[in-house]
């Protein structure tokens, strides 16, 4: 039987115009403060009473965080641009068309118009039993519901499980991983530059968070450097349903091919661990070697070599493996 909730729970509404207001915020009601982007997953903690912040900080007014804007050593994407503007933009298809690419496959047009790119990376993880209320490690409680011998786990880990086995749900991440993207964080004290690949964590490290973001940090753009302009890209994403779902498992990969030879390559996989994976050791794997199906083998098999598999999920690891292989192949076929 369904549970039936009454009305969202009260909270003040503040809409900033300015970076520095949306900080003065954050610093004023700390954890009792809540950051609002597009709202998707916002709303449904909201509705579900699950998360009753005193405060919400709505960034939609402020414009220096949208946009795209081209730099002196690549682009520069506002936080609060939509998944629709980086899906259609022409200058991100042209040069760096593997995050167009993941940025359309994210849900719903109609979601894709409203979810931005910076509220995909940050969003939380949507393991049922986490966003249901239960107790769980993740929500401060002493078990994980989802790793007991009777758990429902078919989307959940088979990488990086640290008391948690839940998986990290954006479509981008991987692809901005793959094109090393550098994410740009904002507090009180300054700016700082990360690499995508840091900015998402492992429940080793925070069990409570899934990015590096502070209670005083906020996340204002994110660059794409030139570095991997015009490599050759891959995105797939395999999911239970071609619309609205997550995925089951994704893969993004960039290489820079010469004479038939991989030079570089930088792979990474989501929906396999609490964070979206560089499957760094395959990429050694292929380097040097020529692009062709013995090399694309040898990524795949390297790939799922840590794996470890819940009761239900054992599918994620073959899947896993032909995901990296394609992507390195460079073909679906």
């Amino acid at each position: 039987m369904a549970t039936i909730r009454d009305m969202i729970p009260a909270f003040e509404l503040f809409q900033p115009a300015s970076v520095e207001d949306a900080l003065a915020l954050k610093d004023q009601y700390g954890k009792d403060g809540w950051v609002f982007a597009g709202g998707l997953d916002s709303m449904d903690w909201f509705k579900d009473r699950i998360k009753r912040p005193e405060a919400v900080i709505d960034l939609s007014g402020i414009d220096a965080l949208k946009g795209v804007r081209s730099t002196a050593d690549g682009i520069e994407i506002g936080a609060m641009t939509t998944l629709t503007e980086v899906a259609n933009n022409p200058e991100i298809n042209e040069r760096f068309n593997l995050l167009a690419t993941a940025a359309g496959r994210v849900a719903t047009p109609q979601i894709r118009n409203q979810a931005t790119l910076g509220g995909n990376v940050s969003q939380d993880t949507r393991c049922w039993y986490y966003r249901g209320g239960w107790p769980c490690y993740r929500a401060g409680g002493n078990v994980c519901y989802a790793a007991t011998s009777m758990s429902m786990n078919r989307e959940h880990c088979v990488l990086g499980a640290s008391r948690c086995v839940a998986v990290n749900p954006s479509d981008t991440a991987p692809a901005l991983i793959a094109l090393d993207a550098k994410m740009v964080i904002r507090n009180r004290k300054g700016e700082r530059v990360v690499d995508a690949e840091d900015y998402f964590i492992s429940p080793s490290i925070d069990i409570m968070r899934m990015t590096i973001l502070g209670p005083g940090d906020l996340l204002t753009a994110i660059r794409l450097p030139n570095d991997w302009a015009g490599a050759q890209y891959y995105f797939e994403k395999v999911s239970d349903r071609q619309a609205w779902d997550f995925a089951l498992v994704s893969v993004a990969s960039a290489m820079k091919v010469s004479g038939g030879t991989i030079q570089e390559a930088r792979i990474a996989v989501n929906g396999v661990a609490p964070y979206p994976v560089r499957v760094d050791a395959a990429e050694a794997a292929v380097r040097g070697k020529p692009m062709n199906e013995d090399t694309a083998v040898l990524a795949g098999d390297v790939a799922i070599r840590r794996t470890q598999p819940l009761r239900h999920n054992d599918y994620k690891v073959p899947l896993m493996k032909n995901l990296v292989k394609r992507s390195v192949r460079g073909t679906s076929a």
